[in-house]
């Protein structure tokens, strides 16, 4: 952090967060998309609802927050916006996730269709990935810089 700004959503204008974020939000929002809204093949709100509370028996509220944390949280990774607790959000939603549904599968993933379902390894590089995020921020080109830097995000040390 700066001393520039007493704001933690302030990060430096380095380019490895944008990436990071970039990435991450990109990946999520789709899955976010598939069940809020039932595209790219989604079965939408009520049928991904119904499937989280009937057949993995998540109570309704965790449902309601996976789904949204996936998909705004997926909007708000690629603007960077509030993109420390959005990285939180999407982190803990994941890992959840990872525990819940695939570390029985085994580590791998399902490449082949061998195995039950998807392993875990997949979710490690997202916890990886939020953990960056949460520590760095957004980086360049983030609207957290935008709205908590007065417009001036500082400069990354250099190296």
């Amino acid at each position: 952090m700066s001393s520039q700004s007493s704001s933690e959503c302030c990060t430096y204008k380095s380019f490895a967060p944008l990436f990071l974020r970039l990435a991450l939000g990109i990946m999520i929002f789709p899955h976010g998309a598939q069940k809020l809204l039932g595209w790219f093949g989604g079965y939408g709100y009520s049928g991904t609802m119904a499937f989280f509370t009937n057949n993995l028996h998540i109570p309704w509220l965790f449902a309601l927050a996976a789904i949204l944390i996936e998909f705004f949280g997926g909007i708000a990774l690629v603007l960077g916006l509030c993109t420390r607790i959005a990285a939180l959000l999407v982190g803990v939603e994941l890992v959840v996730a990872a525990f819940m549904v695939h570390v029985g599968n085994g580590f791998f993933m399902n490449w082949t269709g061998q195995q039950k379902g998807e392993g875990y390894e997949f979710f490690i590089l997202v916890a990886g990935i939020s953990l960056a995020l949460i520590l760095k921020g957004g980086g360049a080109c983030a609207l957290d810089n935008l709205l908590c830097c007065k417009g001036k995000a500082p400069e990354a040390p250099k190296a």
